[in-house]
């Protein structure tokens, strides 16, 4: 708690300096952090899990020229949309095959969306922590475990058994119903199995040695 007084003091300190010394409409400050930890939701002390607590990330900015501060952006950014927007302030141009996206635009306008939906992916598989892969839209989540570590190193050689999770965000927040095998939802399950093979070939994640993957998403059954 004290560590956390003194970075954000510090902080303020920076702030008042680049304020009383004119900087302030030329410097972009950025305040961001690792992926939170699970301090008992869902019963774990960890991350690596595609649930809010930690999937999401903190990121807070502050560049008076372009950004109206006390807002929150609602919008669906990944890490990897970090460096683009840092090489986007300070005028690089990057190659095509960079994976981020800036969102210098959705900062200073909020109604400007740079994605509909984020893919996931976690390898590192332990049957106490699944191998799995899932869609976060602006209300859904679609999570398949597929519990096999495809060989990779370092990953644990017993597999767990194949389940899927949906869950609606609005609703249900704290992602404690799983509605995967709610008949109402069979149609949605479809379409979000869809998007999700489809942005998983979007990122080139073919996973072409292990294609049952790919048909457990492409299937019309739930």
């Amino acid at each position: 708690m004290r560590t956390g007084a003194a970075v954000n003091d510090n902080i303020g300190k920076l702030l008042d300096y680049l304020d009383t010394s004119g900087l302030a409409d030329n410097t972009v400050v950025i305040y961001t952090s690792d992926q939170g930890y699970f301090l008992g939701e869902h019963g774990w002390f960890d991350k690596r899990l595609m649930y809010e607590e930690s999937l999401r990330m903190p990121f807070v900015i502050r560049y008076p020229k372009e950004i109206k501060g006390g807002e929150t952006l609602d919008a669906k950014v990944l890490n990897i949309d970090f460096a683009s927007l840092f090489a986007d302030y300070a005028g690089v141009t990057l190659s095509d095959t960079f994976k981020g996206k800036s969102f210098r635009k959705q900062l200073s306008n909020t109604k400007a969306i740079p994605r509909n939906a984020v893919y996931y992916r976690y390898w590192m598989h332990h049957p106490d922590r699944p191998a799995h892969l899932g869609i976060r839209t602006e209300r859904y989540k679609l999570i398949l475990f597929y519990g096999d570590g495809l060989n990779k190193n370092g990953v644990n050689k017993k597999n767990s058994p194949v389940s899927w999770e949906l869950y609606d965000l609005k609703n249900d927040p704290q992602e404690r119903h799983n509605l995967y095998d709610n008949s109402s939802y069979s149609e949605l399950v479809k379409k979000l199995k869809q998007d999700l093979y489809e942005l998983k070939m979007q990122e080139n994640d073919l996973d072409e040695n292990n294609s049952w993957i790919n048909e457990l998403l492409t299937s019309l059954e739930k």
